[in-house]
């Protein structure tokens, strides 16, 4: 049956470097790890087959475009086999932080493992392709156990569902993080209902959005210059609540594999002013995940 799943191409093996530089401890706050697979056999109820992509290869681009620490959310790829990622959580020594797909069910020693190895976040899927539409109770049910760690919850959706499940999202007694600046239609604009939504949430004080994903959303391709309305509009509203993330290895894409080096020095584009970089780069994600 895992032979019919979508495979995901693998990242640009020659990424252009940006001209943009980075600030000293500027952190990717969303990017996952896939394999090595003889290590980690990919598992057969998995909802897309990943391109090789270890931590090896995650930490070799990101010394090369000037990222000091990442944040690795663990994948519907590797689905609940946390092992790459806490594997990728012990090698970085610090540079790292994890996300992780949480059950109700889970054990409470699993949860406190995860948590001593550097996990700060549990993360759901509201997206068909990635399992379906959420169960709340679920979400409030793990919400609850990881409570005590001081985890935040990081909720993927797209198009209105963050309009649908803006009371939910705002009910939740925890920091939220909101991927992909919420996967908006570029076209409804920075004033249609979905990014109205997005910012009355942020406004609460305890949601904050990752500026990743452009080419996601974005409909005329790189250098994904469409999707800077949303983006900006974003990052100026609450400049203390945004975080910047590539999505490297970038899988599911319907679009051509986008090069790493425009979606950094899209950056500049999103913020120009340094300030605001440094805040969206460094300071917000470290007071965010707790990096030292």
């Amino acid at each position: 049956m895992t032979n019919t799943l979508k495979a995901s191409a693998g990242p640009l093996e020659h990424p252009r470097l940006p001209t943009l530089s980075l600030p000293a401890g500027s952190c990717d706050a969303h990017c996952h790890i896939f394999g090595p697979f003889d290590r980690y056999p990919l598992p057969a109820d998995r909802s897309f087959t990943p391109p090789l992509a270890p931590e090896s290869a995650l930490r070799q681009w990101h010394e090369a475009f000037g990222f000091a620490r990442s944040v690795i959310v663990q994948s519907q790829g590797h689905g609940y086999d946390h092992r790459p990622l806490l594997d990728a959580l012990s090698a970085g020594a610090g540079r790292y932080k994890g996300v992780a797909l949480v059950r109700p069910t889970d054990p409470d020693e699993v949860i406190a493992a995860y948590d001593e190895a550097g996990v700060c976040g549990a993360r759901f899927h509201f997206l068909a392709h990635l399992g379906g539409r959420p169960n709340l109770d679920s979400i409030r049910a793990v919400a609850a156990r990881v409570k005590p760690f001081g985890w935040h919850l990081a909720i993927h959706v797209a198009g209105d569902n963050i309009v649908e499940y803006e009371t939910f999202i705002a009910s939740l007694d925890a920091n939220v993080v909101i991927d992909h600046m919420a996967r908006p239609d570029v076209a409804t604009g920075p004033d249609g209902a979905e990014m109205t939504a997005l910012r009355r949430l942020m406004d609460t004080g305890r949601v904050w959005v990752k500026l990743s994903g452009a080419d996601r959303l974005s409909k005329v391709g790189a250098p994904f210059h469409d999707a800077l309305p949303i983006a900006r509009s974003i990052a100026a509203h609450a400049p203390e609540r945004v975080l910047w993330g590539s999505d490297w290895p970038h899988v599911n894409l319907h679009g051509p594999m986008p090069d790493d080096g425009d979606l950094v020095d899209l950056i500049a584009d999103i913020v120009p002013d340094e300030e605001r970089r440094q805040l969206m780069l460094v300071d917000n994600p470290a007071k965010f995940f707790g990096f030292e």
